[in-house]
């Protein structure tokens, strides 16, 4: 029923998405901002090096015992089933590094490290850039230092615990966020009281990006809460992805996209 609800919902997106790359938006600086993440397609040096590092975990036989707090259970999972099935693909890791770049972020915050795929993405744009990343498991934060140090990405502090736990030291740390990615739980109430904690530590520029806003129907109900939220402004559906502003110059307005392949 999962893939059925998935699926249905993909085809309903994809006959309301607005294919003109951009060109139905007003706004000058939203407009930049799709065409210099959204629809750019040219590589930067680092994306090499990382996507190698993936292919390199999609074979690692490696079996560690995880705990996901997401779920409440306890499992052995192999690295490179972690790899084939949980890291986000290449066109959106990438994009959430040309989101960071854009924005000239500073602070950045994810929720959910996993191996660290997107974790290097987002840290890579600058050496300047303080990059927290909170993870539940103690044995996958392992793995993604152990991936960071093959990168020499050396400006990401992983907190290891739960995201209850670990989320509001990790925001006292940064006292204000410029680029915030939410992947870790994905039920409605987790993630809503996350989102409102962030919300104490942005500024007019700051962006907010939620991970599969289509997993579920509490996960669906939750971005709808938030992109009508007071305090949110313009919001872009890519389906995948849904990214999140709260500049008050721009016009309150959910663009649904497709993202470019």
């Amino acid at each position: 029923m999962g893939k059925i609800r998935i699926a249905y919902k993909f085809i309903c997106h994809a006959l309301n998405a607005k294919n003109s790359k951009g060109y139905n938006i007003h706004s000058p600086y939203l407009f930049r901002f799709t065409q210099n993440t959204i629809y750019e397609k040219n590589p930067y040096y680092i994306f090499n090096r990382i996507e190698t590092l993936r292919e390199n975990l999609r074979h690692d036989t490696r079996v560690i015992s995880i705990r996901d707090f997401g779920t409440g259970k306890d499992r052995d999972v192999r690295i490179q089933d972690i790899a084939k099935s949980s890291l986000k693909r290449p066109r959106l890791a990438q994009l959430l590094f040309r989101i960071v770049n854009f924005t000239q972020a500073k602070n950045v915050l994810e929720l959910g490290t996993s191996l660290g795929i997107t974790t290097a993405y987002m840290a890579s744009p600058s050496t300047k850039i303080k990059c927290i990343s909170l993870e539940g498991s103690q044995a996958v934060a392992e793995i993604a230092r152990e991936n960071f140090e093959k990168l020499k990405v050396n400006n990401v502090k992983i907190k290891v615990g739960n995201i209850d736990d670990t989320l509001q030291p990790a925001l006292d740390e940064l006292k204000e966020v410029d680029v915030v990615f939410f992947d870790a739980n994905h039920r409605k109430e987790p993630v809503l009281k996350y989102f409102t904690q962030c919300l104490k530590h942005i500024h007019a520029e700051t962006v907010f990006i939620f991970d599969d806003i289509y997993w579920s129907a509490e996960m669906e109900k939750a971005w709808d809460i938030i992109r009508k939220h007071e305090q949110v402004t313009a919001t872009m559906n890519l389906f995948e992805l849904g990214i999140v502003f709260f500049n008050k110059n721009f016009q309150k307005r959910n663009y649904k996209m497709m993202i470019s392949k």
